[in-house]
């Protein structure tokens, strides 16, 4: 056959496009119907602790995630320099996901057990103390008390968009909190009931 009817006749290009294009996109859209999920399990992912929600919010309202996105890329630069790469099944309780185009700063998903304490709170006051070669600024105001009074209501919404919160972990979204941040709470055998240790 020659390309010619192709190219000089725009009508039958613009059919053979079509044509191409969606048999393309049956091959690759059909098969999501028939699967259960496209995020792959990975063992010990539960929803966020109240705590964690709250923490989740203050990332996003400082606009962390335009430095620190998670990123699915398996380079081996980046991965060398950053840890491990993100998984989809990491974010599926995320709303809205933070996942990003570019990554400045380590995905903060696999720092959190890397430094002590003391470094992340002088690393938010003074990123340079540090971490002389940061380019990340400083967020001394961040040291105020946190508001959670409505944490219920934001542990319910997530509850409404999917993420598996039972109604026990709704009524007891203020409580939980008040626990993870008092470990010598009374109610600490109940919190870790309701978020097992992952």
């Amino acid at each position: 056959m020659k390309h010619d009817v192709f190219e000089k006749n725009s009508i039958n290009l613009l059919l053979g496009i079509l044509v191409v294009v969606a048999i393309g996109g049956l091959v690759e859209i059909a098969p999501l119907y028939w699967l259960k999920s496209t995020i792959e399990k990975v063992e010990g992912m539960r929803p966020y602790t109240p705590l964690e929600l709250a923490g989740r919010d203050i990332y996003i309202r400082e606009g962390c995630y335009n430095c620190h996105s998670q990123m699915i890329r398996s380079l081996k630069d980046e991965v060398e320099r950053y840890g491990h790469y993100s998984l989809a099944a990491e974010s599926m309780y995320d709303h809205p996901f933070q996942w990003g185009s570019k990554r400045t700063g380590p995905d903060l998903a696999r720092v959190g057990g890397k430094y002590s304490d003391s470094w992340h709170v002088e690393h938010l006051k003074n990123p340079r103390s540090v971490v002389p070669e940061s380019i990340m600024p400083g967020y001394p105001f961040l040291t105020r008390k946190l508001d959670f009074t409505k944490i219920d209501q934001h542990v319910r919404t997530n509850q409404i968009l999917g993420v598996p919160y039972s109604d026990e972990m709704v009524k007891k979204a203020k409580a939980d909190l008040k626990t993870q941040v008092d470990p010598d709470s009374d109610d600490v055998d109940a919190f870790q009931k309701r978020y097992p240790k992952s």
